[in-house]
């Protein structure tokens, strides 16, 4: 934070309405001021360079996962705190943004209030999560649990799981990560692999049944 006590915000979302929004609900708090903003990951990595205190993340960047832009933003501005926003419900990706180094994160739908006092606790160097976070966190220690079978894998094999799980097809997913098909492919084959199913109805029932989409 500032020596004037002044916080300063970047913004990455690749949808304006949801920018503006953001913009428009902290215009009204006085410690809070936005000094930028990015449409997608490249930008982002960009803009985190000029320095801030706080960047907003979105989860869902167009040209590539948010969480591989949160590791490359705390790689070369580690002091940045990173807020990761997503529509994705916490028990999906809280914990791996957590692993890889954002300093909270939030669903959009929370309210404004509540997106006010995280950016607040993360300038301050303080982790944020919510309460019904902290009490799935609470609930696994002390678990003797056996690691689910989707926490094996990495982040983008994570991703295509949970997008072809939601219906999507190979070809649309390589077009919405901007990658290629082959690319996602050899993601499918992996997480198929890691998690011994055979093949897609059987990956959407493990999802279903994990409560991994809606």
């Amino acid at each position: 934070m500032t020596a004037q006590g002044t916080i300063k915000i970047l913004i990455a979302d690749d949808h304006a309405i949801v920018r503006e929004g953001l913009k428009q609900i902290l215009a009204d708090t006085r410690d809070i001021v936005v000094t930028g903003h990015a449409e997608n990951g490249a930008e982002a990595v960009k803009l985190a360079r000029k320095g801030a205190d706080v960047l907003l993340l979105d989860i869902s960047m167009p040209d590539r996962s948010g969480i591989e832009v949160l590791k490359q933003v705390k790689k070369e501005t580690p002091k940045l705190a990173v807020l990761m926003l997503s529509m994705h419900r916490e028990d999906q990706y809280a914990i791996r943004s957590l692993k890889a180094g954002a300093s909270g994160y939030l669903n959009k739908q929370s309210a404004p209030d509540q997106l006010v006092d995280a950016i607040r606790q993360v300038a301050a160097g303080r982790k944020y999560i919510s309460a019904a976070l902290a009490q799935e966190l609470a609930n696994q220690i002390g678990e003797d649990r056996e690691v689910p079978a989707h926490e094996t894998l990495s982040d983008r094999e994570y991703q295509t799981l949970v997008m072809i799980a939601s219906g999507k097809a190979v070809s649309d997913i390589a077009e919405e990560l901007s990658l290629s098909v082959k690319t996602i492919s050899m993601y499918r084959s992996r997480l198929l692999q890691k998690m011994k199913l055979r093949h897609n109805a059987e990956l959407t029932h493990y999802a279903i049944k994990n409560h991994l989409v809606e």
